[in-house]
């Protein structure tokens, strides 16, 4: 019911409160009572009603918009995982520094993985978990390191050795990213790493969303 309506007809009920004379034998007296018609005690359940639906409607419009927000994040689920695929061959060594490229894709949910270009890109505001692997021939430099919008973050690294035939390294970090920033793996100058399609990895999921 309208508000100013109820408001009318509240008003209307006040004027038609009456006074009834009421009688005692016993004293002889005559007394007033005033009386109300029970018009007003609807009016009073409904004004009781209204603020009720009031508060309902409040707390209906505020679990929507926790519904919508659930939902939004849930779009954004952000996962992927790769490795170099380069065949039973190494990667490397070049004279600088060089953008990794995992071409085997294990898992690209949200399809922020670029396989082209080896770079992954935030799809919204976070914070993003990060792991990079490798496998190397020992007798040669393994370098690794993790950019983000094209500042080393975090690295691995393991020198030459003529004990050493093989070498495994690997690295990890939480990043806090803004929509659009770049994570990719650089293997550095006069580094190398093993090619084959499963052992050098990069990987990458949404932790929470700001």
């Amino acid at each position: 019911m309208n508000f100013s309506v109820l408001l009318c007809l509240t008003l209307s009920c006040s004027l038609i409160l009456a006074q009834s004379d009421i009688h005692n034998p016993e004293t002889g007296k005559t007394t007033e009572k005033a009386s109300c018609f029970p018009l007003c005690e609807l009016l009073k359940e409904l004004s009781a009603m209204k603020e009720k639906l009031g508060i309902m409607e409040t707390r209906l419009t505020e679990s929507e918009s926790q519904i919508l927000v659930m939902k939004e994040k849930e779009k954004n689920r952000v996962a992927f995982s790769a490795a170099t695929g380069g065949g039973n061959k190494a990667i490397g060594p070049f004279s600088s520094a060089t953008t990794l490229i995992f071409r085997k894709v294990f898992t690209n949910i949200g399809n922020t993985y670029n396989t082209d270009t080896g770079v992954f890109t935030a799809p919204v505001n976070g914070t993003y978990f990060f792991t990079l692997f490798h496998h190397a021939g020992g007798t040669h430099t393994a370098s690794l390191s993790l950019i983000k919008n094209n500042e080393a973050v975090v690295m691995t690294y393991d020198h030459p050795s003529t004990q050493d035939t093989a070498d495994n390294g690997g690295n990890a970090v939480i990043l806090q990213l803004q929509q659009g920033d770049h994570v990719n793996v650089r293997l550095d100058a006069n580094a190398h790493v093993w090619g084959n399609d499963v052992i050098t990895t990069f990987s990458g999921f949404l932790l929470s969303q700001d």
